[in-house]
């Protein structure tokens, strides 16, 4: 009797084991989630990334099983409120905002450091309850680039960073709230590589050794993932190679990323891929301990499947949202274009409606306050709105937009008459030497608005792997449509090929806007946004 027990025992559990292992793809997240930092909780797995001059910023995404990613909160609402981060006086905060941050926990609070080109500080922010609690915040002058925190065992707490090849080492005082001065301050290593000789760091003390895991990309190579190891924390490091890998046949390097361990005893490392218009996407790889270096991926590779233990229900990172609340607060997918005028929106003026108020005359929509994004996801996805013009004034622009510095955008402008058109522009200001103060909307196509409700919508197509590891390294291509009931189609404008400029140094992602160019006082409502991927 107690051998049958026995037995079903096993079986039961031997089921469960099959049930609980499945296979994932990867890209684990397809959408634009650079440079990011991952920790265990228990069974909870927290990470943060860059979301550079969007707010609000340095997003804290959960997961269970390192391959289901949601966002539950974000370490700032704003960062600073100048003229660059309010699209003001012609400033903006393009391709800076908060970079490469880092996250940890010890001993019951939670600490996120990163550093901004755009104010030149740097930023530690704690907090006791990181889905649901407050974020004390502290500045430090000085931009630290590509940061990360290091807890000793001893008791001294320590940041990590540096750029070009040489890595360094600064002491935090016992608070966590500034350095320590006196404190240990000194270069650990430099690579010695052309190129980009080495930047990224993620620090970490597993069974006696420092580890410091960077990405290099030396000239003639792809991007790499490089970690250096060894029992002092200041010097005598030694290094290898642990991942140098494309993912399938599209080339561009795996790397940047640090590693972490399961409740059972595995480990992983979170890095990402530079993957074209769709932006850096992160890649879940499998580390393999070898004489105590932890080798990434499967037989060297980023593996395009493995197997992992878990029930996943996916990372949706962007969604559908039909405007229903009951205060202004919006669903955490969103983001605004820079710090948002906050007067300036609204979603419960109108219930069940998005409105954006034109108060913030602007030439073209890099300029314009109050755009609301979105990622987009790949390998496709198709963004749908249903907009209401009634209450544009001449000289006012609202609509839909592939966001980029190559933009391309669908909507409705009111010309000098009064009469409401229909468009699709593109950035006409775009050419060697040229900048974001010479983006320029260009209209390609236009037609005559008959009444003021219009649908309008994107259909993105992205760069693919295919599970036989080939790849399609030229699609990223974007299309515009608008109709009348939401279900017949019309194309307008022209395909745009979308590109990665390091100008936003982001992601195409999906955006709402509307804005005056000539005089204030117009308004645009947003019935809908629907996101089909």
């Amino acid at each position: 009797m107690e051998y049958i027990k026995v037995l079903k025992l096993f079986i039961t559990l031997f089921i469960v084991g099959i049930a609980t292992a499945a296979t994932i793809n990867n890209p684990v997240i397809w959408a634009d989630v650079p440079d990011p930092d991952i920790i265990r909780v228990d069974d909870t797995y927290y990470m943060v990334s860059t979301t550079m001059y969007f707010t609000p910023g340095a997003p804290i995404m959960k997961s269970k099983d390192l391959v289901s990613w949601e966002i539950v909160t974000y370490t700032y609402d704003i960062l600073a409120n100048g003229d660059v981060q309010t699209l003001s006086r012609g400033q903006h905060d393009y391709s800076h905002g908060s970079w490469a941050a880092s996250l940890r926990y010890n001993k019951g609070t939670f600490y996120v450091f990163f550093g901004s080109y755009g104010t030149n500080k740097s930023y530690i922010f704690k907090t006791k309850s990181i889905e649901s609690g407050k974020w004390d915040r502290f500045e430090i002058n000085g931009m630290y680039h590509d940061a990360s925190i290091l807890f000793d065992d001893d008791g001294r707490n320590y940041l990590v960073y540096g750029g070009g090849g040489e890595i360094k080492i600064k002491e935090f005082n016992a608070e966590m709230t500034d350095f320590k001065r006196g404190g240990v301050d000194k270069t650990i290593f430099r690579t010695n590589l052309s190129g980009l000789a080495g930047e990224g760091s993620h620090v970490q003390k597993i069974n006696g050794y420092y580890y410091v895991f960077i990405i290099a990309w030396p000239s003639g190579k792809g991007r790499i993932e490089i970690c250096y190891r060894s029992k002092n924390l200041t010097g005598n490091y030694e290094n290898k190679t642990v991942l140098d890998s494309g993912l399938g046949s599209y080339g561009s390097g795996v790397a940047q990323g640090g590693i972490v361990d399961t409740p059972d005893g595995k480990w992983y490392g979170l890095l990402f891929q530079d993957h074209g218009a769709v932006g850096r996407i992160p890649v879940l790889v499998p580390v393999t301990w070898q004489n105590g270096w932890p080798m990434m991926g499967v037989n060297g590779k980023a593996p395009l499947t493995f197997q992992i233990d878990g029930d996943f229900k996916g990372s949706r990172l962007a969604k559908s949202d039909d405007f229903e609340y009951s205060s202004n607060n919006l669903d955490l997918v969103w983001q605004w274009n820079h710090n948002p005028d906050n007067s300036a929106w609204s979603v419960t003026e109108r219930p069940g409606w998005l409105r954006l108020k034109n108060k913030n005359i602007a030439s073209e929509i890099l300029k314009a306050r109050n755009t609301l994004t979105m990622r987009t996801e790949g390998p496709a996805c198709n963004s749908i709105v249903k907009l209401d013009v009634t209450n544009l004034k001449v000289g006012d622009y609202a609509g839909l937009s592939a966001f980029q510095y190559n933009y391309g955008n669908v909507g409705v402008y009111v010309a000098d008459n009064g009469e409401k058109r229909i468009y699709m522009a593109n950035n006409g200001g775009m050419g060697d030497n040229r900048d974001i103060k010479d983006s320029r909307n260009n209209i390609v196509q236009e037609t005559k608005l008959n009444g003021n409700v219009i649908y309008l919508k994107l259909d993105f197509r992205f760069s693919n792997v295919e599970l036989d590891g080939s790849a399609s390294w030229n699609i990223d291509k974007v299309n515009f449509y608008y109709s009348y009931d939401g279900n017949q189609w019309t194309k307008i404008g022209k395909e745009i090929g979308m590109t990665y400029d390091l100008k936003l140094f982001t992601g195409y992602r999906s955006g709402l806007f509307s804005y005056p160019t000539k005089n204030t006082g117009g308004y645009a409502d947003f019935d809908f946004f629907k996101y089909e991927r």
